[in-house]
């Protein structure tokens, strides 16, 4: 923990070593070049600046800026601790057993490492729960919900068996915008990658993307929304969201998808920004050692939830 210019203390993590195991491609280039250019999120100078501070090691061994790579020498970065964004810290457990743990994961809380998050993760969060237990899918880092969680090899392979068989059942709630002429429908939108300015390229409607598929059911209409329960066969990336914004419905407060399933003109949002409401309010699958169907089912949070209080 250290103390910030308010005054304010911050909560630094215990940092982490990032581990590989250099390839061909790494054969005669130096620990400088090969780092500032496979790792671009980083400048040479900040490269530079780690290594000779003995942060880098080649083979157990402190690495050099003009070190010489060969494939299969194992590369280490020892990254120190750091602040991580601002995250809920909880979770809720809905279901488990020697096999499974499924949580309710809340909004605003990455269910993987990345983007700056490590132990502000669902992932660490479980694991100093139950340390065998592993998410099997996740979900944006915005959206709640059911995180499903196997706790041995041998269920996580049949959960994927599943899921690859699109045999699980997937339920969603969503507040959507606008006022749809229909009550029910089926959004088939190919989806697959698109450029964007800051990431490159990212994953919205597209002709030349891969099949997918939702299901839409009006459950309440407003003045100028809509809450709805989406049921999804594929699991896309940001399926959901790319499907009823190509359906001339994106969600409510959604600061990427528009009106035909595509990111606004000249945006500079990305995937993981807030503002829209999504909720994994529904997983059934079957036991993967019983064989007996399971039901998993989160409240969705205010927001998201009928007037009538039914369902």
């Amino acid at each position: 923990m250290m103390g910030d210019e308010a005054g304010v203390s911050v909560q630094l993590n215990d940092g982490c070593e990032y581990r590989e195991r250099l390839g061909p491609d790494a054969d005669g280039k130096t620990l400088l070049g090969y780092l500032s250019r496979r790792y671009a999120h980083s400048s040479r100078e900040e490269w530079a600046y780690r290594i000779v501070s003995g942060r880098v090691r080649l083979d157990a061994q402190v690495g050099h800026v003009e070190s010489a790579l060969h494939r299969g020498s194992e590369l280490v970065w020892k990254r120190p601790p750091w602040a991580e964004p601002e995250a809920p810290r909880s979770f809720a457990v809905l279901y488990e057993d020697e096999d499974l743990l499924a949580v309710a994961k809340p909004a605003g809380l990455p269910t993987l490492p990345g983007a700056n998050f490590l132990q502000a993760t669902l992932l660490f969060k479980v694991q100093a729960y139950m340390p065998d237990a592993a998410p099997v899918h996740r979900l944006g880092r915005w959206t709640s919900g059911v995180v499903l969680c196997a706790r041995n090899h041998p269920a996580r392979t049949a959960l994927m068996r599943q899921w690859s068989g699109k045999e699980v059942g997937k339920r969603y709630r969503a507040l959507a915008s606008g006022l749809p002429e229909w009550d029910n429908r089926t959004i088939s939108t190919p989806i697959g990658p698109m450029p964007h300015p800051l990431l490159g390229w990212l994953h919205a409607a597209s002709p030349e993307g891969k099949p997918s598929l939702s299901q839409v059911i009006v459950l309440e209409r407003y003045a100028d929304s809509f809450l709805c329960d989406v049921g999804i066969t594929t699991g896309r990336p940001h399926q959901i969201r790319i499907h009823l914004a190509a359906a001339g419905h994106p969600l409510v407060g959604d600061p990427l998808y528009v009106a035909g399933g595509l990111p606004a003109p000249d945006t500079q949002a990305v995937p993981g920004d807030r503002g829209y409401h999504l909720h994994a309010a529904e997983l059934s699958f079957c036991h993967p050692r019983t064989g007996r169907e399971v039901l998993i089912e989160c409240e969705p949070p205010s927001c998201l939830r009928l007037a009538t209080g039914v369902r």
